[in-house]
């Protein structure tokens, strides 16, 4: 059996711990090694610190995924935690260099997909990557249709090559209960006659 190598991008949103949770309940097998991969934002400031706190932060989150990976038995996970751009392109080239089969992230309205696609209309998302993609939708909870930011905002002309799962629940209809068939002439033998003597007053 080949072993894989996938990449969970970690990001403090819901829909990315979604999308690691369905991928070890559906992709990921035994022997299969996971990288939880964050990428913080680059900082032009001189301040060591900010950049040392946001390191910190990313490293807390990805233990907070690997706390989620702990629940499945039999799955080596691999932190990688390092300062790129939030356009994905560091995300890209770690992927590659990774030599990962898959790539798992948590689509949402500002996900990186989106501005990676605008930037390289010219080539596929799979391309990009060198490996599968699923990204993975979570149904929404608010009827609300949150602001979303321009760069992010797809035209009709944009096409999203990736595979994209919308994870929600089935409806199960209810059941009506099972009908009683009704006897039209049912067995005389059956029927018990009972008769009761009057009471005198």
């Amino acid at each position: 059996m080949d072993v894989k190598k996938i990449v969970v991008v970690v990001e403090d949103v819901d829909a990315a711990r979604t999308a690691l949770q369905w991928a070890l309940r559906n992709i990921i097998r035994h022997g299969d090694t996971v990288t939880l991969l964050h990428v913080y934002e680059s900082t032009r400031s001189r301040n060591r610190t900010k950049a040392r706190v946001l390191r910190l932060n990313g490293y807390k989150l990805a233990l907070s995924f690997q706390d989620i990976c702990n629940n499945y038995h039999n799955t080596k996970v691999e932190i990688i935690v390092t300062e790129g751009d939030q356009e994905g392109t560091k995300i890209a080239t770690t992927v590659r260099e990774i030599g990962a089969s898959m790539l798992v992230v948590g689509l949402h309205d500002c996900s990186f997909l989106y501005k990676l696609e605008m930037g390289h209309s010219h080539n596929s998302i799979a391309s990009i990557f060198n490996c599968k993609v699923f990204a993975i939708k979570q149904p929404r909870v608010s009827s609300v249709r949150p602001m979303i930011p321009a760069e992010s905002v797809l035209d009709s002309s944009t096409n999203m090559d990736f595979s994209q799962i919308d994870v929600s629940r089935l409806q199960v209809p209810p059941t009506p209960p099972p009908k009683i068939p009704y006897r039209i002439c049912p067995n005389p033998s059956a029927i018990i006659w009972r008769s009761s003597k009057s009471r005198g007053k």
